[in-house]
């Protein structure tokens, strides 16, 4: 069998490498920006659903969300019916980020599918969007603490 995972963790790893370096200036270190990307594009996000979303644990989402918050990219505001869920929102220098993290991400894709017809890039998403069902439920049958037969 092909080693299909590594190649995927080497290219992630690489374009993670990347924009570590190149959002250095803008004070985001650590994948804060993929963060600051899904609350800028989903304004009043929770917590919860954010760190789904990225897939990560509650308290590496926590780490990520409160060193944006004191950054001043992100805020977090009181829902009006339930005081304990905190939305968060992009702060006017999010905001300012955002479109500069967005060129970024659509030129490591433009990179990384060069020379790939629209076919073989649709194809290539489709496949990746089934690899990432399969390895999500995995993800959520571990999270709540079961243990995989292998």
């Amino acid at each position: 069998m092909k080693e299909v995972l590594r190649e995927i963790g080497m290219i992630a790893r690489a374009l993670d490498s990347i924009s570590n370096i190149e959002f250095k200036e803008y004070d985001l270190t650590k994948g804060q920006y993929l963060y600051l990307v899904r609350i800028c594009e989903n304004p009043g996000i929770i917590q919860e659903k954010l760190a789904e979303m990225i897939k990560v644990d509650r308290t590496t989402a926590s780490r990520a969300i409160n060193k944006l918050v004191i950054n001043g990219f992100i805020e977090k505001k009181e829902d009006q019916h339930n005081k304990k869920i905190n939305k968060l929102f992009p702060t006017e220098k999010g905001d300012n980020v955002y479109p500069f993290i967005k060129r970024e991400h659509d030129h490591s894709d433009n990179v990384a599918l060069a020379g790939f017809s629209e076919s073989e890039i649709n194809t290539i998403f489709n496949l990746l969007q089934r690899v990432r069902k399969n390895i999500s439920d995995e993800w959520e049958f571990v999270k709540k603490g079961n243990k995989r037969n292998y």
